[in-house]
């Protein structure tokens, strides 16, 4: 039989198959009523001036980000205000539907309120009038602080959710567009002309010779310490990745539609960064900070010069998506290397430790009266001493992008199944909530909730709410 006929027998007897074989679908209807319903209680009930914080007693009386809000702050670090700005901008472009238009462009407005007179964020914004930060237009103190910060994803998440909220309106909202290009022009001042960024600018940053990233030869434990460690070279906490995101975002939004390679430019000229940050053998990784002579150097009491294997990762990911958007294949040498390394780094129980001491190699942590030891008990709770590895996918990445074959990213936005829907819709309230109870597991660096106490998560609201928007995109 012809390869024509064995199809037309196939879908043949697919269509004469009984439909509960399948797994059926959710209706629209059922889907976009549970979206409505969650949206418009978590702007009505959770918002503040259109912002949010991490999480919300179920009478709003306890809010809670970093710290403890008061009633007239909202978050910018993840999980606050950008994020839920971002799922609120999915359920607009899957349906349409005004009533998330306004809920987007309404954590867009809150956002620009904080925008400090540096261009980017602090980790929150205070709608008080007496707040202690500069913020753009004159509000808050005129002598406030002006420290935007990349620390914790806080300007990047700001500006990749006003990014899309500037295209997804069509570029029509002229205080939105204004703010990203004044935001994007600031944070290109505060690359240093090696390609690295500090983690909190107030303007345009100091000339610096460019190095090659090399081992302290001084007694690192006790000499150097360098108070303002945030005007260094910072790769803490993701920056790398999160910068990486944020600049394919502007370049694929403003750069390349308008010919302006400004973008293309500063991520080309952090992949060279992150090849001279590369520390040599024995430790063919990244440190999470740098000093100007590029060896690593002090942050935190408890961040001390090493080689970071959960810094070293978020590298390399971001390697190979500069390598990939744009086109250049240098940015992967660094990555056999660095992945030979963590391999034989990796701890016994296959995590990877946060830091390995400097040449020797040994995992490194910090006791409960913040000093150096070789011992991962009782190290202090409020910070991640260990983390998963994803050897085999950064590897199968940079294989890929060598093979000529680009990452398309649509992995990540794939859409949920019908059973994961079924389930997001099922723990939905009568209220419109997903309501989250509180557990003995600690959130790190968080003010805790009481053991079983119920509270309102803008994390679990933003993935619920952007995995029914792409859920309703999939069954268009």
């Amino acid at each position: 039989m012809k390869l024509a006929g064995i199809v037309g027998c196939f879908v043949a007897v697919l269509c004469a198959m009984p439909l509960q074989a399948a797994d059926p679908l959710v209706s629209r209807a059922e889907v976009e009523g549970g979206l409505k319903k969650s949206a418009v209680y978590f702007r009505e009930h959770v918002a503040v001036h259109g912002g949010y914080v991490y999480y919300q007693s179920l009478d709003g009386a306890k809010r809670l980000g970093e710290g403890v809000a008061s009633p007239t702050q909202i978050w910018v670090q993840p999980p606050g205000t950008p994020s839920v700005g971002l799922a609120f901008l999915e359920a607009y472009s899957a349906t349409k539907d005004p009533v998330y238009r306004e809920a987007a462009e309404a954590a867009a407005r809150a956002l620009l309120y904080g925008q400090l007179e540096s261009g980017g964020w602090t980790n929150s914004i205070d709608f008080e009038v007496t707040n202690s930060a500069k913020y753009r237009g004159g509000r808050g103190k005129q002598k406030g602080r002006n420290y935007s910060t990349l620390d914790d994803d806080i300007t990047q998440s700001a500006l990749r959710f006003l990014i899309r909220a500037d295209a997804e309106f069509g570029f029509q909202q002229s205080e939105i567009h204004e703010a990203v290009e004044y935001g994007l022009a600031a944070l290109l001042k505060a690359q240093y002309p090696n390609g690295g960024f500090p983690q909190v600018w107030q303007g345009p940053v100091p000339e610096q010779p460019v190095r090659k990233a090399s081992y302290p030869d001084y007694d690192w434990k006790t000499e150097n310490r360098i108070k303002e460690y945030w005007n260094m070279y910072t790769l803490n906490d993701d920056l790398a990745g999160d910068m990486t995101d944020l600049l394919i975002l502007a370049d694929k939004t403003y750069g390349i539609p308008q010919q302006d390679s400004r973008y293309s430019d500063a991520l080309k000229r952090l992949g060279d960064f992150l090849i001279l940050a590369q520390m040599p053998e024995p430790q063919p990784g990244w440190a999470q900070q740098y000093n100007y002579a590029m060896k690593p150097c002090w942050a935190r009491k408890f961040e001390p010069p090493a080689v970071s294997g959960r810094e070293t990762q978020d590298v390399l990911f971001a390697l190979t998506r500069i390598a990939n958007h744009t086109g250049d294949k240098k940015y992967l040498t660094p990555i056999p290397a660095a992945v030979k390394w963590l391999r034989g780094s990796l701890l016994p129980d296959g995590q990877v430790a946060r830091f390995y001491e400097l040449q020797s190699n040994r995992p490194l942590y910090m006791n409960e009266r913040y000093e150096l030891t070789y011992s991962d008990q009782n190290v202090p709770s409020h910070y991640g001493w260990k983390g998963r590895e994803a050897l085999d996918r950064i590897e199968r990445d940079a294989a890929r992008i060598a093979a000529g074959k680009p990452l398309s990213g649509s992995d990540s936005k794939s859409p949920p199944s019908p059973d994961q829907v079924r389930e997001i819709l099922k723990n939905l309230d009568e209220q419109g909530r997903w309501v989250t109870v509180a557990n003995k597991t600690p959130k790190v660096g968080q003010p805790k909730f009481a053991q079983d106490e119920p509270y309102i998560s803008s994390e679990v609201f933003a993935e619920n709410v952007t995995l029914l928007s792409r859920y309703l995109t999939s069954i268009k």
